[in-house]
């Protein structure tokens, strides 16, 4: 379907939370209006095997991707930063050279190739941010992730009197009871729900400084595992997927849309194998609190509607809940991994805080698609310690609320 026609239709009747009997009525009439579908696109694979196609049901103890501290290992963290701060460097400066950890970091090293080749995820527990200030955690969080992921991802970037400032690290956190609620256009900064989705880059890494309350619980699900019942049941939902999906620019008059596929293909080389990435934010297609989808864009298609929840359904019905407690440090593989958290209530004393770096690894990196690449570059290419900026204090980054 071309755009000039997509612009004659309206918005499918779909919000940012699924609602599971619409979803229903929608696939039952996708699915007979596509009987035709009976084959994959291309060269997408009947079905995709290794470590990184799991359901929660196959984890039966967090011990199987939890890493715990040593008191050996915390000592040498805090050695760590006491040697970085003695450098007067900024934090952008932190590396693997000025933050080191010598007997810390050949497990390190081993678990980040889990990212990429193994389950995907794993957690590290037991780091103590009460004994530690703002900008102390900051440098622990980023000394100890440079060993995951050496290169780390602008967040957000501006120009301040000519000189580029890029923020590489943002803050977790409900923003809706203070002065900058009306601007909050993602659940990131809210108690609700997030439905499961990808961010950006190759390594979606959170820090829990504080624990909500009550809910707050981390999800996290294989999209290989969900790729697999689609390819086998719905090949027409993998074509959806994998045609060009219109993205919205918001407000940026130079482009107001982009058009790129949520789904890509790699196929097996001599250094890698066959790969299968899903990309997409449910946000940036149904509008969320105070940043509604662009009007005057094309809206997305009824099919479109529905691969949206036929991902969101399957990534639960396969998820694994994580017990994310303070201290813990999250990893995931963002190529191949979906993730969602329950909504949560705050208290004085508890209020659920994290810290999100995107990171990656250029040694173990998958290829990134094409038409990724354009985005993946706004993050990681050519970072410079000048233009990293690590903010103290949350704040609402670029896309993700109103200017």
């Amino acid at each position: 379907m071309s755009l000039t026609q997509t612009q004659t239709q309206t918005q499918p009747d779909i919000s940012y939370h699924p609602d599971f009997q619409k979803y229903l009525l929608r696939s039952e009439r996708i699915r007979s209006q596509n009987k035709s579908v009976s084959k994959l696109p291309g060269s997408f694979p009947d079905q995709l095997k290794g470590e990184l196609v799991w359901e929660g049901k196959d984890y039966t103890d967090e011990s199987q991707w939890t890493l715990v501290l040593t008191d050996n290992h915390l000592q040498e963290i805090d050695a760590a930063l006491k040697h970085f701060k003695s450098l007067n460097k900024s934090i952008g400066s932190v590396n693997q050279q000025t933050f080191p950890l010598p007997t810390l970091s050949p497990i390190l090293h081993q678990h980040a190739k889990e990212l990429q080749s193994g389950r995907g995820f794993f957690v590290l527990r037991g780091l103590r941010p009460d004994d530690y200030a703002i900008d102390e955690n900051i440098i622990i969080y980023a000394g100890v992730s440079s060993y995951i992921g050496s290169v780390r991802g602008r967040q957000d970037s501006k120009l301040v009197d000519g000189t580029k400032q890029s923020s590489m690290l943002n803050h977790i956190k409900d923003l809706s009871q203070t002065s900058v609620a009306g601007n909050i256009g993602a659940p990131a900064y809210t108690t609700d729900k997030q439905v499961f989705h990808t961010d950006a880059g190759d390594i979606v890494s959170l820090f829990s400084l504080n624990v909500a309350a009550k809910g707050g619980e981390s999800k996290l699900a294989s999209s290989w595992r969900v790729y697999n019942e689609l390819a086998r049941t719905r090949p027409d939902i993998i074509k959806t997927l994998s045609e060009e999906w219109i993205f919205d620019g918001y407000g940026n008059p130079d482009k107001p849309y982009t058009t790129k596929p949520l789904l890509y293909h790699t196929p097996a080389t001599e250094a890698s194998p066959e790969r299968v990435i899903i990309q997409y934010a449910r946000r940036g297609f149904t509008g969320f609190l105070n940043l509604p989808r662009t009007l005057g864009i094309p809206p997305i298609t009824e099919a479109q509607a529905e691969a949206l929840d036929a991902l969101h359904f399957l990534a639960e019905k396969f998820s694994l809940t994580l017990d994310f407690q303070k201290g813990d440090v999250q990893y995931v593989n963002n190529l191949s991994i979906f993730h969602a958290r329950d909504g949560f209530t705050d208290e004085p004393g508890k209020e659920r805080h994290l810290l999100r770096l995107w990171l990656r690894d250029p040694e173990l990196a998958w290829n990134t698609p094409e038409q990724l690449k354009p985005r993946w570059d706004e993050l990681y290419k050519d970072v410079t310690e000048e233009e990293q900026v690590f903010p103290f204090e949350p704040r609402i980054r670029g896309g993700a609320g109103k200017a």
